[in-house]
């Protein structure tokens, strides 16, 4: 049995393929610039080379026609025919306050995320437009929707209301939702695993690093407070994203500029961030670049970055009481020793106490990784982050008729002698490269 995952963005369609019976993971793959001209799609096989193929896709639906056709190729497919495909799961970025749950996509699911498209302007759409396209492709399997805000509704009042008028609340579903929360069900049923604790008796901090960035306090094995809010935008700095800021300074600007509330938007979400604060530079091995040849911009878009990172650990250590573990995931986290050593530096008050050497190895997707020093009161993992394993489970189980909200819900990944086969073996070629890789694998408590 084969189940079919999608993360469909405003102009891109990312996908796995996954072998149910085996757990392994078959395939994986992106087309870009869908709608935009020029499309391409990346697609990389279980034993075979990777496979780069340009084909234009004006519409998602063509997207997905293309990799249907792909998986199906005799030269680069890795399924005979669509009929193994028993399931698929869709990443939905925004469910508003209707989910506490992943969901089988029917009428009233559609509706109800057409409902709150406006609140995740950038993403909704393409998520809807991704379903659809998908449902025509693939009309006879269950579709399954796994909503990014879905993890964050245990959250308490006092964390998700903004101090507002609550009026706004009420006839506008004004609050705090969060986002990342795939990542954050993985990471923290993870860090339990290697903890050796009931996952229901954790209290943790997960920091997922990337383009898009944010933390999450999880209380108890469940989310309590998260920087981001109604939408990606609040929260901490980001690529592109400027995070926190005084919501009156939007008007100041546009009262001097004559700017328009569009423009506006487009410039906080699309020109802000690290973009902003260096004029140029995104990604954070462009900025690390720049910074070592001595761009003094790039270098406070380091600093700023990191300090951002610092004070919400610190809030959330002081909400939470008690840290069972710190944890660092996606991009940023896995791989950007610089900003980790950054981020942790100074953090010994809090009993967050890391290790440099171990901090400088630490470079890899294929296992879990401890970085913080022997005598820290509070050990610090790296958990590279599995959303589409978390979209295949709960696609499957919702297609057999035993899934429930995550309190009610096992997944294979909380075992402690859990494995995942592809990042086994390319540990094993890690290991090969790197002896000394060995000697920070995280192992359960």
């Amino acid at each position: 049995m084969v189940i079919l995952t999608l993360n469909c963005g405003s102009s891109s369609a990312k996908y796995q393929v996954y072998d149910w019976d085996a757990k392994d993971v078959l395939a994986v793959g992106i087309v870009e610039r869908v709608t935009l001209g020029k499309s391409f799609i990346s697609h990389k096989a279980k034993g075979k080379e990777e496979y780069t193929l340009e084909h234009d896709c004006p519409t998602h639906t063509d997207a997905v026609n293309l990799i249907i056709k792909t998986l199906t190729s005799a030269e680069h497919g890795v399924i005979g025919d669509m009929g193994v495909i028993k399931a698929v799961g869709h990443r939905v970025l925004h469910g508003g306050d209707k989910f506490t749950k992943s969901v089988i996509v029917d009428d009233a699911a559609m509706a109800a995320f057409n409902e709150v498209k406006d609140l995740g302007p950038l993403h909704n759409p393409a998520n809807i437009m991704g379903i659809e396209a998908a449902k025509k492709v693939l009309p006879d399997v269950p579709h399954c929707a796994v909503m990014d805000t879905a993890w964050h509704q245990t959250m308490p009042p006092e964390s998700f209301l903004y101090a507002t008028p609550y009026e706004w609340y009420e006839k506008y579903s004004v609050r705090r939702y969060g986002f990342h929360g795939t990542s954050f069900l993985y990471t923290a049923k993870r860090a339990a695993a290697l903890l050796g604790k009931d996952p229901f008796k954790t209290n943790l901090i997960i920091c997922h690093l990337g383009n898009g960035s944010s933390i999450n306090a999880v209380k108890d094995g469940c989310s309590f407070d998260t920087s981001m809010g109604i939408t990606p935008l609040e929260g901490l700095i980001m690529g592109t994203r400027s995070g926190d800021a005084d919501m009156a300074m939007p008007f100041y600007v546009m009262r001097k500029t004559g700017m328009s509330a569009a423009e506006m938007e487009n410039a906080l979400n699309k020109k802000s961030g690290l973009l902003g604060i260096t004029g140029q530079y995104a990604d954070r091995r462009d900025i690390q670049a720049a910074a070592g040849k001595g761009d003094k911009r790039a270098k406070l878009a380091q600093d700023m970055e990191a300090y951002r990172v610092k004070k919400y650990i610190g809030a959330y250590h002081a909400v939470l009481g008690r840290v069972d573990t710190l944890v660092l995931t996606a991009g940023v986290g896995e791989f950007a020793s610089f900003m980790r050593e950054k981020i942790l530096s100074g953090l010994e008050h809090l009993g967050i106490v890391y290790d440099p050497k171990k901090n400088d190895l630490a470079r890899t997707r294929n296992t879990e990784s401890i970085i913080s020093a022997d005598t820290s009161p509070i050990p610090v993992y790296i958990i590279p982050t599995d959303e589409e394993l978390v979209m295949t489970e709960d696609a499957f189980a919702l297609m057999a008729g035993t899934y429930d909200v995550h309190t009610k819900f096992t997944y294979s990944f909380q075992r402690g002698d859990y494995v995942n086969k592809g990042r086994a073996a390319g540990l094993k070629e890690d290991l090969a490269k790197n002896p000394a890789l060995a000697s920070i694998i995280a192992k359960p408590r």
